[in-house]
């Protein structure tokens, strides 16, 4: 009966581990895709003196900002997740314990909420740039 809790211990440790990488590489991607949107609001903003546009221009620099922030933390935070994860496999043999899987459960709700914020962030921006240009 023993092994079967070792066996399964093992195998939330590895899905845990598959799921940091696959954040890792969403927080990558979403990141360049951040920076597109910031490059492409700096070309609509070279060619404008119209205030409202502006003004605007303005509210989604301060928020693509604010999603550079968010996506530095949460990679932060998903790397000392990865270091406990491995600190604990060598040093309890497999052990996940309730901190981790916290731990986890809460990157994985801000994972969430940043693919959909930034998905609805995306797509506010497309269409502010359709009525403007």
């Amino acid at each position: 009966m023993k092994a079967i809790g070792v066996k399964t211990v093992s195998n939330k440790l590895k899905q845990f581990h598959h799921e940091n990488l696959t954040w890792v590489r969403s927080l990558d991607f979403l990141k360049q895709e951040n920076s597109y949107l910031k490059n492409r609001l700096s070309e609509v903003v070279d060619i404008t003196t119209d205030r409202t546009i502006l003004a605007q221009a303005e509210h989604f620099q301060n928020q693509f900002i604010i999603k550079d922030e968010f996506l530095d933390q949460l990679r932060h935070d998903v790397n000392e997740q990865e270091k406990i994860l491995s600190e604990r496999y060598v040093r309890a043999g497999n052990a996940v314990d309730d901190y981790v899987s916290n731990r986890q459960k809460k990157l994985r709700e801000q994972m969430e909420y940043l693919e959909k914020d930034f998905t609805s962030l995306r797509n506010e921006f497309n269409n502010y740039l359709t009525v403007t240009l």
